[in-house]
């Protein structure tokens, strides 16, 4: 069984650092605004296999910190939870949805309308794109 919940700022941590960055230190994960984010978790079994942190800023939001578990990606699981999310920024009346996406991730993003933009950039040796969404 699947389900969706926020979760705590300390729970996305975990599933952050183990997914997206293991080789750095913890606190590298961390977002200055964390505190300001809503954190989602999707749990199979009671066992939590993804995590994505929602940060309301006005009409939009932004979508950060997106990571599944190694063995759990591909099985569509991350794609429920991003329109879980999608669909909670649409109830809050929400005008637009963005994110900075890993240039390899692109493809994935464009199944749920997210469309490039113009603008790119790299960190630490990952290239990305601004890829947005009008809700």
């Amino acid at each position: 069984m699947v389900t969706i919940k926020k979760i705590t700022k300390d729970k996305a941590w975990e599933l952050r650092h183990k997914v997206m960055w293991p080789d750095k230190d913890f606190d590298y994960i961390k977002l200055e605004d964390d505190d300001l984010g809503i954190h989602f978790g999707l749990f199979k079994e009671n066992i939590l296999i993804s995590v994505i942190s929602l940060f309301i800023s006005k009409e939009e939001c932004q979508f950060r910190k997106f990571a599944t578990l190694q063995q759990e990606q591909g099985k569509g699981y991350g794609s429920t939870l991003l329109d879980y999310v999608i669909m909670e920024a649409k109830k809050r009346g929400l005008k637009r949805i963005w994110c900075n996406a890993r240039k390899n991730k692109v493809n994935f993003y464009k199944r749920f309308s997210l469309q490039e933009t113009n603008d790119n950039f790299i960190k630490e040796d990952k290239s990305y794109v601004i890829m947005e969404k009008d809700l």
